[in-house]
């Protein structure tokens, strides 16, 4: 989709990711493909089977960041809980 990644950590109930991407995409399909390459993935490694519960909650929070240093930005994202 032309994204990239630059940053990701959070903790046991949501995320944080700094990425780069073109003004053609939405951040709601950048959204929606995390989530659902996410799910897949996690459901392939742990689960045999699948699961009911959803791995993700329908809503998202974005904010831009137009402006501020990266580094500043990589190094909040680094010092968050790793996901549990």
């Amino acid at each position: 989709m032309n994204f990239q990644v630059l940053e990701f950590n959070g903790e046991g109930n949501h995320v944080h990711g700094l990425i780069e991407y073109p003004p053609k995409l939405s951040i709601s399909q950048i959204v929606n493909a995390l989530k659902g390459v996410s799910s897949r993935r996690y459901g392939q490694a742990v689960h045999k089977k699948p699961h009911k519960e959803a791995l993700w909650s329908p809503s998202y929070f974005a904010v831009s960041v137009g402006g501020a240093p990266l580094e500043v930005l990589k190094e909040y994202i680094r010092n968050q809980e790793k996901p549990s």
